[in-house]
């Protein structure tokens, strides 16, 4: 049974540490350090990066959808074995994050983000804006994504999405 998020030192406690995970995940993308990504993961994750449209409407069309960790895996070997793309840094911004609830050993959370991009021959834009809808468990002590959803707000991706979010 689902029961809203613990009070007090508690709640303190576990949005710090989630605020720390969020951050270390951004600091690891923003430093092109991909591979490290699937760590964080549960084996039977589900990862996706997917239009705030398609989210609402129960849509299954994700831009990127990584269904397990040899997906996700999968995803970063491509990324650096088979992909050639114009060098270019993001900078990951998170933003209000929070526990929604706690039911069992799954937390959910969610957060919001802004990504820019700089390419090498232009000013840094906005590559996009949204939100995390995250369920994470404690493995060994540490707090892993079962799921992580990066729900974007943009009207479209102006160019192409390459790496997680």
């Amino acid at each position: 049974m689902e029961r809203p998020p613990p009070l007090g030192p508690e709640l303190r406690t576990l949005t710090i540490e989630l605020r720390e995970l969020y951050d270390e995940i951004a600091d690891l993308l923003d430093r092109d350090q991909v591979e490290r990504l699937p760590a964080y993961f549960t084996d039977d994750c589900l990862y996706q990066v997917i239009s705030r449209e398609n989210h609402d409407q129960g849509l299954p069309q994700a831009t990127i959808f990584c269904d397990g960790i040899t997906m996700l895996r999968d995803r970063v070997l491509a990324l650096r074995q088979t992909q050639v793309y114009e060098p270019r840094h993001w900078r990951h911004f998170v933003s209000g994050v929070r526990v929604v609830s706690v039911d069992g050993d799954e937390i959910r959370a969610q957060a919001n983000f802004l990504v820019t991009e700089a390419m090498s021959d232009a000013e840094p834009t906005v590559l996009l804006v949204g939100h995390y809808h995250d369920r994470l468990v404690r493995r060994d002590g540490v707090l892993h994504f079962r799921e992580r959803s990066a729900v974007y707000d943009n009207y479209r991706v102006v160019r192409s999405l390459i790496v997680p979010v």
